[in-house]
């Protein structure tokens, strides 16, 4: 909509903005006015601020300038001084708080506008609307002007040098495209910001309609700050080496510059990360080799010899290496006995690990409907032969859209999506659903397809509705810093809440892995040599990007093994995992089969008949595919392995829609490993999480996923698509390939 109309929008809305908003309006409300008084000025032939006079003739005498520090238009509690120019006041400086803001003065007040678009009216004897009469000047009062269409164009409405057209309807003109090298409505157009280089060099830079005007995409690889600034980060966990010459978190000094902790944990506070502290606890004994590295316990007591100290441990008396505690209540599940905390003793529970209090149990076979993997079919023993969360009862191997979701469980059999995304909670996924909102407004005319808004009110007529400006699915988290802004029941990144998934569950070779959580679910430490697992995240995903740095340190005995990430994970049977080997080797167990590992970074299809196991085990292991259980779709053809005290930033894109899969892995600035795109379409949508096998002191870093559905740009000129693949995405203007 052109400025006319937001300015009406304005004169006819409340005017009680909140503060903020009311800043941010600042440039375009003046834009307006100055506009409403050169009309006025052309019509009136008077100075722009003019009294409470009509304009009868062209020889009506003028008033001064008025008086406009009378009507409060600074910013609350900033002082106004009127002057004898344009725009015939001044404001001091923003109060403290809002510094940072470019404009804190607040829209020229409702009664200013309201007296302008008075005279205009008066000076042309025609509708509010405010059709110029045909001789283009001010009548007399007893004269009634022969009004036509409103012809706007000779006043010059559009920014210079963009082409202006009449229209029979408010506000009866229209403005070209604003000239190359500007952003803007073709009324105001503002150059683009980007042209001017305000990021660091390498970084992407896009231009934004609200001010600063844009926007800096990360910092390359090797660096940290936020985008404008960017400075040198060893060990990639988001901080940089030394202090950047900005406010912004990721600008700060890193306080263990050599070792990745992203949460800057300094128990201490002597300003050395706890990271860089051998002894954190200060009991005597390195961290490292501390069963309790946290809370100090110089004779490391171990009543159960679980490896895990009596002073940290949530079962003392039980072994249980994995700690986990479903509840949260700081009793692990192995000694809980209410593990899910719904009130209900675990032998009585019939979801003994899922909260459900009132027990139901719609098919009646003592597993209550929160946990049963056939609600609706009676299976007590929860048979699920394939491993896919679906039991044997009642599965069905029709999937008509391939999404991995079988027809009468998918809520919308015909389109994949795994997610099974349901924002109105009406039955049918967005993916299908005409009105995702359930607001009575089709998607393609909704200003806020996610949030209901039925009035479609959009104060700034910039196409977006008023309950979903900066916040697309309403759930109270910024644009900006949502990890899945078309997605309300995702929010951040986080592996807080995790599943743990044993490759191997009936080896008692090795321990098995220990996932301690830390900075807030964005770094993860595993500290056994230990037998294969999986740490798997909760959040399901379909398209997107997904960030994380590996660190890894020696034990007494330094070993090669592995090291690694899965994605897409639908179940035990069926993942991605992107593996890493620092040497040849091959496994100790020869049966069922010997497998050899080849040092080097690839990435396979997990595709398995059996499940966890033997097999499966050795299937990781082995470098080739192994029929029935894994298909290896690359390999690092340089086989370099990774190193000790090295942290390695990889960067992943997997867009499933085409089957695209992109790995890049960085050691400080230098591209380590690419991948190039690869395609599979096996997988249509999963969960993320983290993989060790035989491998400690493991450190996952600086963790970040984001929901993405565009190609950014040069991705897609690498592309050779299909015409039916190129018609299913999308092209962003962002560059990842940096």
């Amino acid at each position: 909509m052109m400025l006319f109309a937001t300015f009406l929008l304005l004169l006819t809305s409340p005017v009680s903005q909140s503060s903020e908003a009311r800043c941010g309006q600042a440039d375009l409300i003046y834009e307006e006015v100055t506009l409403l008084r050169d009309l006025l000025h052309r019509c009136a032939r008077c100075p722009r601020i003019v009294s409470e006079a009509s304009c009868i003739s062209d020889s009506t005498p003028c008033d001064p300038p008025r008086k406009l520090c009378s009507n409060n238009p600074c910013f609350p509690g900033v002082t106004c001084r009127d002057s004898n120019r344009y725009p015939f006041f001044s404001c001091g400086d923003c109060p403290q708080a809002i510094e940072a803001m470019s404009h804190c003065q607040v829209d020229v007040l409702q009664d200013e506008v309201t007296h302008l678009r008075q005279l205009l009216d008066k000076c042309t004897s025609c509708s509010r609307a405010g059709l110029l009469s045909t001789s283009g000047s001010c009548p007399k009062a007893s004269v009634q002007p022969q009004c036509d269409s409103r012809k706007l164009c000779p006043f010059n409405p559009c920014y210079k040098g963009v082409r202006c057209s009449e229209a029979d309807s408010y506000p009866f003109f229209s403005c070209a495209s604003c000239p190359s090298g500007f952003d803007g409505n073709g009324v105001t157009c503002t150059a683009k910001a980007c042209l001017k280089k305000p990021c660091y060099t390498g970084v992407d830079c896009q231009g934004r309609k609200k001010e600063p005007f844009f926007e800096c995409g990360q910092c390359p690889a090797g660096y940290a700050g936020n985008g404008v600034h960017c400075g040198k980060d060893s060990d990639a966990d988001g901080y940089p080496d030394k202090q950047l010459k900005c406010t912004d978190e990721h600008c700060q000094k890193d306080n263990c510059p050599k070792h990745p902790n992203s949460g800057q944990e300094d128990g201490d506070g002597n300003g050395v990360g706890d990271a860089c502290e051998k002894d954190v606890d200060n009991d005597g004994v390195d961290n490292l080799l501390d069963n309790c590295a946290n809370v100090a316990n110089p004779g490391q007591e171990d009543l159960d010899g679980d490896q895990i100290g009596d002073a940290c441990d949530n079962c003392v008396r039980v072994r249980n290496m994995n700690q986990l505690d479903s509840d949260g209540d700081g009793r692990g599940d192995a000694c809980d006995d209410d593990i899910d905390g719904d009130g209900l003793a675990n032998e009585w529970d019939n979801c003994r690990y899922v909260f459900n209090p009132k027990q139901e149990d719609e098919d009646k076979d003592g597993v209550g409907n929160a946990c049963d993997n056939c609600p609706r079919v009676r299976n007590p023993d929860q048979k699920d032969s394939d491993g896919n969360g679906v039991g044997d009862a009642c599965w069905s191997e029709l999937d008509s859209d391939g999404d991995g979701i079988q027809d009468d469980r998918d809520n919308c059999p015909l389109v994949a999506n795994f997610v099974q995304l349901d924002t109105d909670g009406d039955g049918i996924g967005d993916a299908c659903d005409g009105d995702k909102d359930n607001d009575g407004v089709p998607n393609e005319s909704d200003n806020c397809e996610l949030v209901p808004n039925k009035d479609q009110k959009d104060t700034k007529t910039n196409g977006v509705g008023d309950l979903c400006e900066n916040d697309a699915d309403g759930d109270g988290i910024a644009d900006t810093v949502d990890s899945c802004p078309a997605n309300r029941f995702v929010k951040q990144s986080n592996f807080q809440n995790y599943t743990v998934q044993e490759i191997d569950p009936a080896s008692s070779t090795q321990y098995d892995p220990l996932w301690e959580i830390r900075n807030q679910g964005a770094e993860i430490f595993q500290k056994f040599n230990s037998d294969p697992g999986l740490a798997i995240g909760v959040d399901k995903l379909e398209s997107l990007n997904f960030d994380g740095t590996f660190f890894i340190e020696p034990e007494a005995k330094p070993d090669d093994d592995f090291v690694g990430f899965v994605f897409g994970y639908v179940h035990s049977r069926l993942f991605y995992l992107v593996s890493w080997k620092a040497g040849d080797q091959t496994f100790m167990n020869k049966k069922p089969f010997k497998a050899i590992a080849k040092a080097g970074l690839s990435l396979k299809l997990v595709k398995s008949q059996t499940g966890p196991g033997e097999y499966l085990r050795n299937s990781l292991w082995h470098d080739a595919s192994v029929k029935g259980q894994t298909k290896r779709l690359w390999r690092d053809r340089e086989h370099k392995p990774w190193k000790f005290y090295t942290a390695y930033r990889w960067r992943l894109l997997h867009r499933p829609e085409i089957g695209l899969i992109r790995i890049r892995v960085f050691k400080g600035k230098q591209l380590e490993v690419d991948s190039g795109n690869l395609f599979n379409h096996d997988i249509k949508g999963g969960r993320l999480g983290f993989y060790c096998f035989s491998q400690a002191f493991l450190t996952f870093s600086s963790l970040s996923y984001h929901c993405k559905d565009d190609i950014p740009r040069d991705v897609y000129a690498q592309l050779n698509l299909t015409t039916e693949q190129v018609q299913k995405v999308t092209v962003s203007e962002e560059n990842w390939l940096v």
